[in-house]
């Protein structure tokens, strides 16, 4: 999550166009970029956004094949467990009736697939700006939900010292608790730091990343920030300040990333790309930061450019879109019984995840 937290006051336009925000209240219309490849949106807040559906029916238009989406174990509640299902099915008719999409949109991303909406994975902890919050009752929540075989990561935990809305202490002990939970179940952490890395990192050291990976979520420092996490083997995702003027240091960085640790991501509906700043973010939106990086890393558009985006993607799904760990499928049945989610969307949910080789990353039993 951002702590850029601009209300959504433009109005919902129910079409496929992007827009840049003008004065008296006037839009223009903003063209895509042509991308070779599906694209990843690694990090978004799907239920905060106006009309989440719609959101998704965009990125079936756009190319955008892989969401993952966000919930706050203490604030969000249970909609997005909830309605997900609910959402990629109004998706799919929506897709296909959107006025303003690019002439063959879809296609050269997705082929015969066409409009294909993006299979959506869920992450889940508790935000830094919450820790004051977490307490056993809290994390035994966490854990049933955890469960779901939709979760592919826990988070997006760390810690924040721009804004301390939970002091220091509640934040590194909630953040060590997490660590601790996201290895005892086999699962990726997705990291929240700002202003803090330096005790995030030292944190981690002590108490050891989880053998199934970490992701540094909407970095936008410089490279010498990013080097020593790199080296720990973590995952970096840039968003939308990657595309801003000021930002060379942040797109200097991610032209030096390993190209198997880099991904992109949204943070939507918070920090929105160039040049629709100032308009409420989509995980659609993902198009302008791809094409953003592949400029800083020197792709020009086509077949380098493709080969790039098709990296980032097994890079997302590689990462965020494995099969449940032991210890999901240990608990799952537990968390069908309390009614945590729906029979329907678990039996869906199983029944992918029975298609996929078993992870090599659990280390819970």
């Amino acid at each position: 999550m951002s702590d850029e937290r601009q209300e959504c006051r433009e109005p919902v336009f129910r079409d496929a166009l992007f827009r840049q925000k003008r004065k008296h209240g006037k839009y223009r219309a903003v063209e895509p970029p042509a991308l070779e490849a599906p694209v990843a949106d690694t990090h978004a807040h799907l239920q905060l956004l106006p009309d989440p559906a719609l959101a998704l029916a965009r990125c079936a238009v756009h190319g955008v094949g892989f969401v993952c989406t966000i919930v706050d174990a203490f604030e969000d509640g249970a909609t997005t467990f909830e309605r997900l299902d609910a959402w990629r099915e109004e998706a799919a008719a929506l897709a296909a009736t959107l006025e303003g999409a690019p002439e063959g949109a879809g296609s050269v991303a997705f082929g015969a697939a066409g409009h294909a909406v993006p299979h959506v994975r869920i992450a889940i902890g508790c935000h830094p700006h919450n820790a004051k919050h977490y307490d056993d009752a809290l994390e035994a929540r966490l854990r049933e939900r955890l469960a779901d075989p939709r979760v592919c990561a826990l988070g997006e935990v760390g810690l924040d010292y721009h804004y301390d809305f939970s002091p220091r202490d509640a934040q590194r002990d909630a953040f060590r608790r997490q660590i601790r939970l996201a290895k005892e179940a086999g699962l990726p952490l997705v990291l929240h730091v700002r202003e803090a890395h330096d005790d995030a990192l030292a944190l981690m050291r002590e108490e050891g990343f989880p053998a199934a990976g970490a992701l540094l979520h909407c970095f936008n420092l410089d490279w010498a920030t990013l080097e020593p996490w790199l080296a720990e083997g973590c995952h970096a995702a840039f968003g939308g300040p990657l595309t801003f003027k000021n930002a060379d240091e942040v797109r200097d960085a991610a032209s030096r990333m390993p190209l198997d640790r880099l991904l992109t991501e949204t943070d939507a509906p918070y920090m929105t790309p160039e040049p629709m700043r100032g308009m409420t973010c989509g995980p659609e939106h993902v198009v302008f930061t791809a094409a953003r990086l592949a400029d800083a890393r020197g792709c020009a558009p086509g077949g380098e450019r493709r080969t790039l985006l098709l990296q980032l993607m097994e890079n997302a799904r590689a990462l965020l879109d494995r099969p449940s760990t032991p210890w999901q499928r240990a608990r799952a049945a537990s968390a069908r019984a309390s009614g945590l989610f729906s029979g329907e969307a678990s039996a869906r949910a199983s029944a992918t995840d029975a298609a996929s080789s078993d992870s090599a990353f659990g280390e819970g039993a």
